[in-house]
């Protein structure tokens, strides 16, 4: 189970950065980022593929990875209820990292946000500044002019960054990385570095529409 976990959750730290890097092609215009977007649900790996069937593979690879991942941690968490023949008194949490002790609570949080972005970017159920229809430009900046929208997703951003941070290091430990206390402090330090260019990346640019950067 830790090892479906460990690497389930890699998979998503992958597509986490993948996403930064494409939110990032904001910057170059309404025309390279529609452009994106539409090249994201059509071309990719065609003619291997037929047109438009990448984004639905990559979809069920995803929604598999997240079943797996919430399935494991499940797993996990009633293995290490029902070890427990009686109630500890004092429990240690000293050893433990914020992000570690509420691993829990924030994959809960995380799923809450992932299915509301998905509603309001995928399906445009939600719509917060723009109308259904728009373009993926129009739509990410109509959303992002929202204060509390920016704002909301930045305490969404930093609950995902926290998660990553605390489950990088826990993956790669579980798939057998953490061999030595050098090894252990260049984990640590990698987790911390994916973590931080994650919240910076992903931040840059609903701060940039916010603030009237990007229009």
């Amino acid at each position: 189970m830790k090892v479906v976990m460990a690497i389930t959750g890699l998979i998503m730290v992958g597509f986490l950065l993948m996403h930064m890097y494409g939110n990032l092609k904001v910057f170059l215009g309404a025309d390279a980022f529609n452009h994106y977007a539409h090249w994201l649900k059509g071309d990719i790996l065609y003619p291997l593929v037929p047109s438009g069937w990448f984004i639905w593979i990559f979809r069920l690879v995803m929604l598999a990875s997240i079943v797996a991942h919430i399935w494991s941690a499940a797993v996990l968490t009633g293995r290490a209820h029902a070890a427990r023949s009686t109630k500890y008194v004092t429990t240690k949490r000293l050893s433990q990292t914020y992000a570690a002790r509420t691993m829990r609570w924030g994959g809960v949080i995380l799923l809450v946000g992932l299915i509301f972005h998905l509603l309001q970017f995928t399906t445009q159920t939600v719509q917060t500044g723009f109308t259904a229809g728009a373009e993926p430009y129009e739509m990410t900046v109509g959303a992002f002019g929202n204060w509390w929208l920016v704002l909301l997703y930045a305490v969404w951003v930093g609950i995902v960054c926290s998660h990553v941070r605390h489950g990088v290091w826990s993956a790669l430990t579980t798939l057998g990385a953490n061999t030595s206390p050098a090894a252990r402090s260049f984990l640590n330090g990698l987790a911390w570095v994916i973590a931080v260019v994650l919240f910076v990346g992903f931040m840059i640019m609903p701060l940039a529409v916010l603030f009237g950067w990007v229009n």
